[in-house]
Parts: C-alpha cells; structure tokens; sequence
C-alpha cells in the first residue's frame, strides 16, 4: 500500500515514536496558524497522528467532536491532494467557503457544475492547486472520472458519514460501493473514513465495504469516542393527538432558543410550518422536495440567526455549525437509534444543557414501516413492476412519473416501493430511463432482448435480509421509547461504549428524573463528601457567574473540549479537582446544590450559575447542610494534561489573590455579554459588517468569517495592530490577513462613537 509522507519531513527512518512527535509538533503548528486554535478537541490528536502516519483510520465521533479537522490539517502536511467523500451539496460548499476563508485551497466538484466548470476544477487538480477536493459519491459511476483521478497524487481518500457504506447502517447509499474499486484504480492511496453513528457491526462492515483489511493492507486504527453526552435531557412524551403533539411543539418553540423540529415527511413538515407561521412562529421550513435556492436560503437564514427555528426532515442537519441548539424536537418517531441519536445531538454542542424529546404515538410507527416497504421491495413487487413495463411499454417508449406507473399496476403498492424497483430493474440492465430537466416525469425504454426474470442481476436474498435489519432497527427504536432504564445508557448500549456500566444513570432523562423524585431525601454529606461539594463551590465563586452548568462540570472534570480551552478554563485552579468522579456525578452534584439553594441559575436564554450566600458558607466550612447526593461512579480513563506552571490540584478559598486576579478579554469570553452599553454597540457595528461581508463572498455563513465568540472576544480585547488580532482565540494568520485591516477600523471607529 502506498504510504503518505509528511512534508519537510526532517528523518529518513523515524522510530514510530519519533514520526509522531514530529508530526505532532508539526500539526499543532498548523491547528495554531491556519485553524486559530491551540488545542485539540478530545479524540483528535490520536487520530491525526495515524493520518499522518500513513495508516488507514476508522472514526467513530460525535456530532460536534470535530471530525472534519480529523482529515482538513493532514491535508496541509501531506504531499499530494486530499480527495473527500461528502454526500450533501450544501455541506461541501459550507466547508470549502470554511477552507477558502482560512486561506486554504479547496474545491468540490457534484452535480452543481457543468460539463466546462467540471472541465477546469479537474484541469486544476491536475495542476496542483488543490489541497483538498470534495467529491460527491455519485461522481464515482463516471469511469472517465475515476480515469482522470488515476495519475493524481492523492495522499489521503477521506469519505465523510462513512456509515452510509453499510446496509446495516441507517443511511444506505448504493454510490458509496462504488468507492472500493475506485480505491484500487487510484493507488490505494491512505484512507480515513468516518462517522457520527456507528454501531460495532457497522464498523466492522465498513471496514469490509471498503476493503481495508485485505489486498495487502494492515487493518485500520480504529478510534471511537464517547457517545455520552451529560448536557443532553432525553425525553419521551406520549401523545394520543395531532393535537398534543402541536401543543407541545408551541410550547417547545415558544420557550425561546434555538432549536429543530424533525418531521418523518415533507407533508408534515409543510403542515407544521402553516400551523407555527399561523400563530406567530418564527420558522423556516427545509426538505428534499425544494429546490436547491429555497434549501440554501433556509439553512442560511438559520445559521445567520435570522430565526431561531428549522422544521425539517432528515434531509437538515449534516454539517449544522451551530453550537447553541437548545432543543432538538422529534415530531415522528425515527426509523433507527443511529438517525435519531446524530439528529438529537446536534443539540448543545456547547456543553450548555438542551432538551432532545421524541414525541411518541404508536401510531406513527406506520410511517416508518411505510419507509421500510418502499426501501424494501418484495419479489412480488419487482415482478409486478416488470409485468407492468412490459405492458405499458409495448408500443416504444413510455414518458410517465414514478405514481402514474404504480396506479397502472395490477396490485398498487406504494409509490416508494415502486421507485426502488423500477431503480433496481434499471441497475440490473432490464430498461434505461432519461429524466426531463424541471420535471416529474421520465421516458422509460426497455432494452431488447427484454430479459427473463430469473435472468436479472437482482439479489433478493439480500434484499430480505436488508428489510429484516431495517425492521429490526425500528423495533429497537421503539424499544427506546419504552425503555424503563435510563434513556442515555440504553444509546450507550446500542452503541457498544465500553463505558456504558458507568453511565446506568445520567440523572437527566425523564427517566432518571423519575427515579429521583421517589428516592430517599437528603441526608448531612460525609467528611469526604464535603470536601467534593467545596470543591465544586469554589469553582462557581471562582467563575462569577459567567457560565453555565455545562462549563462549571467542564472545568471541574479537566476536560480538553475546545469551549473550555478557548475560554482558557484550563489554567482555573479549579481545572480537574473532580476528574476522578467523572461528569455524570459532578453534573448532578451541581442539581444538587442548586435544589439545596447553594447556587442560583439565571432565567437567561443562556443560563448561567451563580454562588448565592449559603454557598458561600458551605465552601468555607462555616456551615453543613443536608442535600440529595448524586451516587459516586468514578469513570477511568480521565486524564488531566498540566504543563509544569499549571494549576495546583488544592482546593482554593474564595477571595484569595488568585481568585481575585483579572483574566484578559481576549482569553475569556463571559456568557453573560452586555446586552446593552458601548461594548454591545461595539459587538453589532461588528455583526452588522459581518452580514455585509457574507453577502459580498457570496452569501457564506457568517460563522465562516468570524463565530460569535470570537467578535465578542475583539470587543472585549480591543486590538490595534495585527499583531494583536493573533492573540484573539479563533484567528490565525489566514484570516488576520483577509479581514485584519476592516476589523481593526470598525474597532477603532466604533469605540470612538461610544
């Protein structure tokens, strides 16, 4: 197999240890200068070592966990074109506006393009000029296409939502098969595949789709990370109605916050936008039967912050940025765990607490079983099909839709059904279709010599097999809804996490919450106890208000997400004092001590936790005070990294110098912003550029130019050189070049109005 070489690479025959040391300083340098970060995510330094290393990668990581950087900083290293696998148009050019903005060349080339514009990004490839390309899987049907990829040097095949390979998976695409044989016709060149969602018999199928533990190739490294998520409330409410389920969907959005209602249909999602729009709701709607402007211009308003809700269907969500989802609603019940998992945790990807509820109706189950049959087709529906062909199409060629021909048969399934089959009869060369542009309908030709049934190159064993997978992932599904355990540790479960035994209760989910309110009272902690609680009061005292529970547990358990980083939690001397006892229990301390009233949350729509008095007492040992304590279930495995001049691990009281002692702005951005005075009209003269700026690139993300937190660090740091705008967390170098000058004057210029 081809092996990768990093560039500049200073050995010729580096020891394993020695390749991943240089190769991590060379990549932290790169995550500084180009991705204005200073710190891996959890999970990402380990993957991109064996990028780098040449080996093949297998990654299993969370909504939010950052896999995309996982193959874009490689990319920069190795020599040669990284090729990506994206299955959606919108989320290639999300991501190719987020490289170019960063200064870093990248393309894509799907079904957008046209045969000239296709003509010149490969022209390019060829030149060089690309250090990545993002390339629809359907692309790869194209042998002419699969050819001119062949003489190019790629260094790295990375194929996002990996899962979609695998019929065990929730998101089959045929295209993705396609990608083994590419693979041999380009040189087996390294690959990194993957997923938000994937079960071990997923990962074992992919890894055999793809194969990469065969021809010669070592096994991939495999690299999964925690599937738990302790800011995430899991909820089922049983609705009886239509009715209810509006009711709650109001209640839901009228509570203010960002958030998506997930529909199993377009017709409910254009029914529930009419009904919100009709009582003032302030939505857009998204699903595959619009166009690719009304879809772009939807995702847009909703990342912009233009409004705060989405209705949609599956098709919403791959590639979502938004950290500061409150709420991910289900209003049909979803056909796997995996689908429902990767759309609910799009919510709270800033470690701030979101509600995940699934609206749940026995009823609704028959959509899905509906998805399953039109997935599925049976023998007797092919055949129907066929029958049917041969019927319509005796004098030539026919220009029908996919519903006039099911009307035609003789036994109408559903118009679904119908589809598959007529796309696996075309698959197995029994007739061709030609679509109309801007149109419902096609010609369908049968090919002569028309081909006798048991001549078709279908394989209806595996067709069975398929549809009694996907009707066992919605049993499964439905066994979640009624699960009497706790909800996180049955998806943990699911999952395979190795650390679902530490997490049988998350204190969270409607079920724990029910456990809770029935267990027995309050009772005086222990000495050991105690010294736990200070620990978790001081780190609020310490942190005065400007974050949620979400930070506060962050911090207390020493972890490495890039919030806690970017907010320079790390260097609090509070950093790790709960490491051992793990989130779960220090997030339900938390709850305890705010039941108990020795800490208050804010009714903000980001809510923050304050030290009220009685705490105060507590952390200094002048009082004891009976509360419900959480059960202690240490997890392993958490480490906390210090440098030398880190913090100390002993317990600091309040009022000491170091508590005390200011941070710069540009280090720690509070959750609670001004909302008004000079520094918010500082913040929207920068949004209000922001705005003009995406619109002048092109309509791009505002986050692409700046995130939120970063125009809220400028206002607070005030920098007046370039050199300055480096030490502002999320801007390196690229960007200090392409908006430094403009950002600097409308500083300047708004600090002088107010």
């Amino acid at each position: 197999m081809r092996r990768s070489r990093l560039v500049h690479h200073p050995f010729r025959k580096p020891s394993l240890d020695q390749m991943s040391m240089q190769a991590e300083l060379t990549a932290q340098a790169v995550l500084e200068r180009h991705f204005g970060f200073r710190e891996f995510l959890d999970g990402q330094e380990g993957v991109i070592r064996s990028v780098l290393a040449g080996d093949d990668t297998l990654v299993v990581m969370p909504t939010g966990g950052g896999k995309s950087l996982c193959y874009q900083l490689p990319a920069l290293l190795l020599e040669g074109i990284t090729v990506v696998v994206s299955p959606l148009i919108a989320l290639m050019k999300d991501q190719v506006d987020g490289l170019t903005a960063k200064g870093i060349s990248a393309t894509f080339i799907n079904s957008s393009l046209n045969d000239h514009e296709l003509d010149d990004r490969i022209t390019r490839m060829m030149r060089g000029e690309f250090r990545l390309v993002y390339i629809a899987p359907e692309r790869f049907k194209s042998a002419r296409f699969v050819s001119a990829l062949a003489p190019l040097s790629i260094a790295l095949f990375a194929i996002d939502e990996a899962h979609c390979i695998s019929q065990w998976g929730h998101d089959f695409r045929p295209d993705y098969l396609r990608l083994k044989h590419a693979l041999r016709e380009i040189g087996q060149p390294p690959v990194i595949a993957l997923t938000a969602t994937a079960t071990p018999e997923v990962r074992a199928d992919i890894i055999t789709q793809l194969a990469l533990d065969r021809a010669g190739r070592q096994p991939p490294h495999t690299f999964v990370t925690g599937f738990a998520r302790h800011n995430l409330a899991f909820v089922v409410t049983r609705v009886r109605n239509k009715g209810e389920k509006l009711e709650r969907v109001l209640e839901a959005t009228r509570a203010g916050g960002t958030g998506i209602v997930y529909c199993a249909t377009r017709k409910n999602v254009e029914r529930r936008i009419r009904e919100l729009r009709a009582l003032g709701g302030d939505c857009v709607a998204y699903h595959g039967g619009m166009t690719n402007e009304q879809r772009t211009r939807a995702q847009t308003r909703f990342m912009s912050g233009a409004v705060p809700v989405a209705v949609a269907t599956n098709a919403f969500g791959m590639g979502i940025d938004r950290a500061d989802l409150r709420f991910i609603l289900h209003y049909d019940i979803p056909g796997s765990v995996e689908a429902y998992y990767q759309e609910a945790g799009r919510a709270g990807r800033d470690g701030e607490p979101a509600h995940c509820e699934l609206l749940f109706n026995y009823a609704d189950i028959r959509t899905q079983e509906f998805f399953i049959e039109g997935a599925n087709p049976t023998r007797a529906i092919i055949a129907n099909t066929r029958e049917t062909l041969i019927r319509l199409c005796a004098q030539g060629p026919i220009h029908m839709s996919i519903a006039a021909i099911a009307k035609s048969m003789i036994d109408i399934p559903n118009d679904m059904a119908v589809a598959t089959a007529l796309h696996l009869l075309e698959r197995a060369g029994f007739m061709r279709r030609d679509y109309a542009p801007g149109e419902r309908t096609y010609t369908t030709e049968l090919i002569k010599p028309i081909k006798a049934p048991d001549s078709l190159a279908i394989d209806y064993e595996r067709l069975d097999a398929k549809r009694k997978r996907d009707e066992l992932k919605l049993r499964r599904m439905i066994d979640y809804a009624d699960c009497p355990e706790c909800r996180q540790y049955y998806i943990l479960n699911y999952f395979g996490d190795t650390d679902a035994g530490d997490h049988r209760v998350c204190g969270r989910c409607d079920r724990c919450r029910s456990r809770h309110t029935v267990r027995e009272g309050a009772r005086l902690p222990t000495a050991d106890e105690t010294i736990i609680i200070q620990k978790a009061l001081c780190c609020v005292g310490r942190l005065q208000g400007r974050f949620g529970r979400g930070r506060i547990t962050q911090t207390l358990v020493g972890s490495r997400a890039k919030e806690v980083l970017d907010a320079g939690l790390d260097r609090q001397s509070t950093y790790g004092l709960l490491a051992e006892e793990g989130s779960d229990f220090v997030w339900s301390l938390i709850d305890a001590l705010i039941a108990a009233g020795c800490i208050a949350v804010s009714g903000d729509k980001y809510p923050t936790v304050t030290l009220m008095p009685l705490g105060y007492e507590v952390a200094q040992g002048q009082k004891s005070i009976p509360l419900v304590m959480p059960a202690r279930r240490p997890s392993p495995g958490v480490t906390v990294r210090r440098g030398k001049s880190g913090p100390s691990t002993k317990l600091v009281r309040l009022g000491s110098p170091q508590v005390r002692a200011g941070r710069k702005a540009a280090d720690t951005v509070p959750d609670d912003f001004p909302a008004s005075g000079p520094a918010a009209a500082v913040l929207e003269r920068l949004k209000e550029w922001r705005r003009r700026k995406a619109a002048i690139m092109g309509g791009v993300p505002a986050y692409i130019i700046y995130p939120d937190k970063t125009l809220k660090a400028l206002v607070l740091a005030q920098p007046r050189t370039p050199e300055d705008l480096l030490l502002i967390r999320g801007i390196g170098p690229a960007k200090a070049r392409q908006f430094g000058k403009e950002t600097l004057e409308i500083i300047r210029s708004a600090m002088k109005l107010s």
